[in-house]
């Protein structure tokens, strides 16, 4: 009797060791998933709904807080029909969902298997302003240099670009989390590489899952899963889920430890040794920060998120949105979509689309991918076979360069410049201008040499929207001392370069030493 009495205890032993297994191993996602249409489309509108309100929200703080968090006494404004009014009043703020548009626009036209060009091509001659990563590569696109967003080619590569524009792949890709990836690899490559790419992956990822878990933990941490693990964005936003349990009820103490580790911006030349913060890890921390002590609660989550500072727009947008999917459009709190009141029908400037419009064609993207990746659909249901995630390639920017110092180098109407510097690389900063603001709009064309080689010739149009937005760098020298000569060509009455700073970067960190 004891032995058969045994027999079943031991195979519910196993039978448990057997989930705990599957549960570390990510098993635990269902193969397939059922909803109703509603559900979907209620999810979807959630998704667009939420980042409207969370870049809304945070718009009046965006970049005012640079290595500061915002205080709990300071008031944020909310009211209702406060979008509709940004949107008329400030329409730039919304390039988190604009940009997300001209994306959308392609794949609606052209097809969901428009070729990389067409979106490029989309982007690059779009009529709203850019900058960072986005304006670098439109640079790049428009002069024909390959691969636009490359660190070798974009020093912003690692900026939030990608990052605040991934919102699209997530939402038209249900519970399919690598189908999304393949389109952030397809996309996110225009403007962003390594770090600055994986921030689109990982916030696609969380919309994804974010349809099938309303476990906004898992939907973190599961995400994290289609980032190469060596990599560092993972470690970071791997810390902050470690921070988050180390101290569950304190989400500043997770700011501190992440300022204190993570608060590094190698690429972006104007963020090196400033309190600017633009890289895209850092800003996704912000967003997994939210998510993560927000515990599901909308207010919550907009208020952290925002409150972290650094780019506190695009961040709650991010956290909004992906809390908004899981939500549901109809289970967002009535004191959030008031907001929403007059706006829905508004296109967003430089678009054909509003809101109702995005919520329409984002469900038929969704509907296609689903069929398109095995799943069901019927009169009133959809079954999606669900993927676990798989890390997408290692790719990381700037690698063995470390910024060692800041030149001021304030130089106006040169003709010859010249500069030394001892290290592997440099980013030199400046910008084009006119004699005079009743001029047109034209270009000066310069060249640069690195000792004694002539190395690049650069154009630089003084419209800003087709800008280039730094004057000229070079990365992967040879350790060692080097002199830069920047030649404008020709003598202009109409335009005139000038400079501000540049960048030095070496092989190892410099450690300040002060004698005694």
């Amino acid at each position: 009797m004891k032995k058969i009495a045994f027999i079943p205890v031991l195979i519910i032993c196993l039978l448990l060791l057997s989930c705990q297994e599957e549960r570390k191993s990510g098993n635990h996602l269902p193969e397939k998933l059922t909803m109703t249409k509603e559900q979907l489309l209620d999810k979807i509108k959630g998704g667009w709904a939420g980042q409207t309100i969370g870049v809304t929200f945070g718009g009046p703080t965006e970049f005012r807080y640079q290595g500061t968090f915002i205080k709990d006494d300071q008031p944020i404004d909310w009211r209702s029909g406060y979008v509709k009014e940004l949107m008329i009043a400030s329409p730039g703020l919304y390039d988190d969902i604009y940009m997300d548009l001209t994306f959308v626009d392609v794949l609606e036209r052209v097809g969901l298997d428009a070729p990389v060009d067409s979106f490029a091509y989309a982007f690059a001659n779009a009529e709203y302003t850019l900058w960072h990563a986005n304006q670098a590569a439109r640079y790049n696109i428009l002069h024909g240099v390959k691969d636009p967003g490359h660190w070798l080619n974009n020093p912003h590569a690692d900026d939030i670009d990608y990052q605040i524009e991934a919102d699209y792949a997530g939402l038209m890709n249900p519970g399919m989390v690598n189908s999304a990836s393949e389109i952030s690899d397809k996309i996110g490559h225009i403007m962003n590489y390594g770090d600055g790419w994986y921030g689109g992956v990982y916030v696609g990822a969380m919309y994804s899952l974010a349809f099938i878990s309303d476990d906004v933990e898992f939907i973190v941490t599961e995400a994290l899963k289609t980032i190469p693990a060596e990599s560092k964005f993972y470690k970071c936003m791997a810390d902050v889920i470690n921070w988050h349990k180390e101290y569950p009820d304190d989400w500043k103490q997770t700011w501190f430890e992440l300022e204190r580790k993570h608060s590094d911006d190698i690429g972006c030349s104007e963020g090196v040794f400033s309190p600017l913060n633009i890289d895209a890890r850092i800003n996704a921390a912000y967003i997994i920060l939210g998510l993560l002590y927000g515990q599901g609660n909308f207010t919550k989550t907009m208020e952290i998120s925002t409150r972290a500072g650094q780019d506190s727009d695009c961040n709650p947008s991010s956290a909004g949105g992906i809390l908004g999917t899981m939500l549901g459009y109809n289970n967002i709190p009535e004191y959030w979509l008031r907001g929403l009141d007059g706006a829905e029908d508004i296109d967003f400037k430089y678009t054909t689309m509003s809101l109702n419009k995005v919520y329409a064609i984002s469900n038929k993207h969704a509907l296609d991918m689903i069929t398109r990746n095995g799943g069901e659909i019927n009169e009133t249901n959809v079954t999606i076979k669900v993927q676990k995630p798989e890390a997408v390639r290692l790719e990381q920017s700037f690698e063995g360069m470390y910024p060692i110092a800041k030149k001021r180098f304030s130089n106006s109407d040169f003709k010859t410049l010249t500069f030394e510097f001892e290290g592997t690389g440099f980013v030199l900063r400046g910008d084009v201008l006119k004699r005079s603001k009743d001029m047109p709009d034209g270009s000066l064309t310069a060249t640069m040499y690195i000792d004694g080689e002539k190395i690049e010739r650069a154009e630089f149009p003084t419209a800003y929207r087709y800008r280039r937005l730094d004057l000229f760098w070079r990365y992967q020298l040879p350790k060692g001392k080097h002199t830069v000569m920047i030649e404008v060509e020709g003598a202009s009455d109409k335009y005139y370069l000038r400079s501000w700073d540049y960048v030095v970067y070496s092989d190892a960190p410099i450690t300040t030493v002060h004698p005694e």
